[in-house]
């Protein structure tokens, strides 16, 4: 009972002071894009896009400060090999909920260089996350299918080219671009409609991931394989953050290199498409082997 009425307390100061943070820094990051928009000169973007950078990890960083302000939260995070501010990295996390990008973003913050989504080109419309994503340049993907390439074969890899003259600004400022391989938040639901063979894991879309390399692969220093865990509140770990009752949460980053043999075109070439498949469920099924060994030492 007690926990109940200490959860109704803090949960509408907890999320009015998340809100706040997060919209304080949304304006800033989008006033500053729409002046660097107006002002396109090369010097401005050097001058503006470290700043840009600043503000999304500012706001990452005092979100996750909130969060130990209000919960008896507790972090585990261990790194495999070397991380570096200097780099460029290919992200691929598990994704269990929206705290995940919260935690990702602070990871980020004193490690490696500001995070980057890849975005469908659709979601430039939806009402400050399109805007954000786009003032951080953000890319935002226009992919082809090989049935809309059958139509129309002078479009083939063209969605591939578009990508890669997006990115062309990352050559000059290390980034690390973060894609979610499953698509969506883990559910059992979710987990039983898509007959996963994996037992805490939605099987990976392994479309969106070799898109990816295929547009920028050569930037890439290495691939970070982020497993993410709420072993406490495997549940709704976003409202319990909010109301004060998250507990553990575990974080094991991997560093792999970039193998030429990764990097490829998923959509045309079949016998490329199905290794690289293979080597994303191999990833994927030593993720899920991680996360059992972890459970069992709970």
């Amino acid at each position: 009972m007690l926990s109940v009425l200490r959860g109704m307390f803090i949960f509408p100061l907890h999320l009015s002071l998340q809100l706040i943070n997060l919209s304080f820094w949304a304006i800033l990051i989008i006033c500053l894009g729409l002046l660097k928009f107006v002002l396109p000169f090369a010097f401005i973007s050097r001058a503006f896009n470290p700043v840009l950078d600043f503000m999304l990890c500012a706001f990452g960083v005092i979100s996750v400060r909130l969060i130990r302000l209000f919960n008896p939260v507790q972090f585990d995070v261990q790194i495999d090999g070397e991380l570096s501010k200097e780099h460029w990295y290919l992200m691929m996390p598990n994704h269990l909920s929206w705290l995940d990008i919260i935690l990702l973003v602070d990871f980020a913050a004193d490690k490696i260089p500001a995070p980057k989504f890849f975005l469908k080109k659709e979601l430039i419309w939806l009402p400050f996350v399109g805007l954000g994503a786009w003032a951080l340049d953000m890319p935002f993907m226009q992919r082809y299918s090989r049935e809309f390439v059958e139509k129309k074969p002078h479009l083939k890899g063209k969605d591939i080219q578009t990508t890669k003259r997006s990115c062309e600004k990352f050559r000059s400022c290390p980034t690390t671009v973060i894609n979610f391989v499953e698509g969506s938040r883990f559910t059992q639901q979710k987990h039983l409609y898509r007959k996963s063979p994996f037992t805490h894991l939605l099987p990976p879309k392994a479309g969106g991931i070799a898109f990816t390399l295929a547009a920028m692969g050569e930037l890439f220093t290495g691939i970070l394989d982020v497993t993410i865990m709420y072993p406490d509140n495997p549940q709704r770990p976003m409202l319990n953050m909010l109301t004060g009752r998250l507990g553990r949460v575990i974080l094991r980053v991997t560093v792999a290199p970039v193998q030429a043999d990764i990097i490829g075109d998923y959509f045309n070439d079949e016998d490329f498409k199905q290794g690289f498949q293979t080597w994303l469920n191999a990833r994927w099924t030593h993720k899920d082997t991680q996360i059992n060994l972890l459970s069992g030492d709970q």
